[in-house]
């Protein structure tokens, strides 16, 4: 997940436990998000942050995860 968010231009800025927060400048301002860094990430958990991902940078939540999958 951490891969495929700085494939899209976000920016890995903190560590702390498990978790990782990114950063990234969008038209609507600068979005920060924490995700953690487990595998699997938890099949609600990565629903939310595609959502909130696809707000922010203006991409369907279909498309994003349509990316995910092909890599």
């Amino acid at each position: 997940m951490i891969r495929f968010l700085e494939k899209m231009g976000y920016e890995t800025v903190r560590r702390k436990g498990s978790h990782v927060r990114l950063v990234k400048e969008t038209i609507a301002g600068k979005h920060k998000i924490t995700i953690p860094d487990h595998n699997p990430v938890a099949k609600g958990t990565l629903s939310d942050i595609l959502g909130k991902v696809s707000l922010w940078c203006q991409i369907s939540k279909e498309d994003l995860t349509r990316l995910l999958r092909n890599g």
